[in-house]
């Protein structure tokens, strides 16, 4: 076997793990559609390196050529829908379907072409040139990318130029052989394979990289995320607490949270039954979530128990996030239940002093959350006997 054979056989076993790696994170996440697109790319490509190790075995192996060429065409036109699914932007569906045929067309046209002409190997090579910019535009057109998507990106851009650069390669060692046959046994071959190898599975390793980023992400955020109520929980919170904590203390800016309760909880479960109850709770998260608006954060830390922290707020602000808040929910309707039933919460708030820690900061606040319950409900307290309550109870 020649070095190129070898090569091209390593290719093949490559391409076949590549594709069963790119399943096997496609199985984790049957959502996870960007992956079942990429294994079906790796799994033409099985199919494509089989095709083209055969084309010695042909008498007349121009036919087996073009259809080998269709193969690797079809497998870059399929990778670059597993990319626009990844990266959440339209499948130019029209412009791959007319790469694709004008294409498989020109190079079957070029057949009786000399193949030591420039123009014949540039024909063959340019489309994968092309399908390679295409995927490069639709990682551009995402709206937000990371250093990891700007490294894919890189390895597009010098993997098109790599299928550019081979007509002149194969211009300056010799050629790709007298005919089909011979290529494999070319010095043109074992550069070209190694080349194909060496970007093939850079680029698929880091799409695996991505992807694998991506399945990290999703399981962090279940992780710290509230079925119910869509916030993140107790867990969550915390953590995101403590790092802006740390970054408003590094910055010498003020930060308070303000925690809150249902009011009466058990008896909403006892009068209008759990699912009502679980409704009150999606509402009034809904409506935390919609307070926040992106500036503060927001998570649900207890059964009927929720919290915000509000970075750059200091203790008077928070206790007038804490009052609209109260009042807002007060009069808000829950969909399912009587039109004239309404809900209400109590609110404890406190901002953080120096040295305090995540648990230290809420337990304050927890405090000024029981004088509340204390005090009648449906009002706001807050730690520290300094502030007078924005509202007595009735």
């Amino acid at each position: 076997m020649s070095g190129a054979g070898f090569i091209l056989a390593i290719n093949l076993v490559v391409a076949g793990l590549l594709a069963a790696a790119f399943l096997t994170v496609a199985a984790y996440d049957r959502a996870r559609i960007a992956a079942r697109w990429l294994a079906f790319a790796y799994l033409i490509g099985v199919v494509y390196f089989a095709a083209e190790a055969s084309i010695p075995f042909f008498d007349d192996a121009k036919p087996a050529v073009v259809f080998a060429f269709a193969l690797f065409l079809a497998a870059t036109t399929v990778f670059n829908v597993g990319v626009a699914r990844r990266y959440e932007v339209p499948v130019p569906w029209r412009l791959l379907a007319g790469l694709f045929v004008i294409s498989v067309v020109g190079v079957a046209l070029t057949q009786e072409q000399p193949r030591e002409s420039f123009l014949r190997m540039m024909i063959y090579q340019a489309p994968y040139v092309v399908m390679q910019l295409v995927a490069v535009g639709i990682v551009l057109s995402a709206r937000a990318l990371k250093p990891i998507d700007r490294v894919f990106l890189t390895l597009l851009c010098l993997s098109a130029l790599q299928f550019f650069s081979k007509p002149f390669i194969a211009y300056a060692v010799g050629g790709t052989g007298g005919n089909p046959q011979a290529y494999i046994g070319t010095e043109y071959a074992m550069i070209s394979q190694t080349l194909g190898a060496l970007f093939g599975i850079a680029v698929a390793l880091t799409m695996l990289m991505i992807l694998a980023r991506d399945v990290l992400v999703d399981l962090t955020t279940k992780s710290e995320t509230d079925t119910l109520s869509g916030l993140l929980n107790r867990r969550g919170f915390e953590q995101r607490a403590g790092s802006l904590i740390a970054l408003s203390a590094a910055e010498v800016v003020p930060v308070s949270v303000v925690i809150a309760d249902l009011d009466h909880f058990k008896s909403i479960n006892d009068r209008f039954g759990h699912a009502s109850g679980d409704r009150v709770i999606e509402t009034f998260a809904a409506f935390l979530s919609d307070a926040a608006a992106g500036r503060y954060v927001a998570g649900r830390v207890g059964g009927e128990e929720f919290a915000v922290l509000l970075p750059g707020a200091n203790l008077a602000a928070a206790r007038l996030f804490a009052e609209g808040a109260r009042t807002a929910f007060s009069s808000l309707p829950v969909q399912g239940l009587p039109a004239s039933q309404r809900f209400t919460a109590s609110f404890g708030v406190a901002e953080r002093t120096p040295g305090e820690d995540v648990s230290d900061f809420m337990n304050r606040a927890d405090e000024a959350l029981y004088l509340a319950k204390r005090a009648g409900r449906n009002c706001v307290r807050v730690a520290g006997p300094e502030i007078v309550p924005l509202r007595q109870p009735a």
